[in-house]
């Protein structure tokens, strides 16, 4: 589920700005971290799959099984 954040144009250019030094694929990546970081939140935390992994699903519960 995501939202849509009107935010203005100069502070648009200031992610994307962020997001190209620090080598994040979007802007809206960059304020992630931004937001991570102000709250305390390490990176590491999360691990290298971060936003890669899906829930699991009934399927996935019954290979175990058999």
């Amino acid at each position: 589920m995501s939202e849509t954040v009107k935010i203005r144009r100069e502070v648009y250019h200031i992610l994307s700005g962020i997001a190209r030094e620090g080598g994040y694929s979007s802007p809206e990546e960059a304020l992630e971290r931004i937001i991570l970081k102000e709250d305390g939140i390490p990176d590491d935390m999360f691990g290298i799959d971060k936003g890669r992994l899906s829930s699991y699903s009934e399927e996935d519960r019954m290979e175990d099984g058999a």
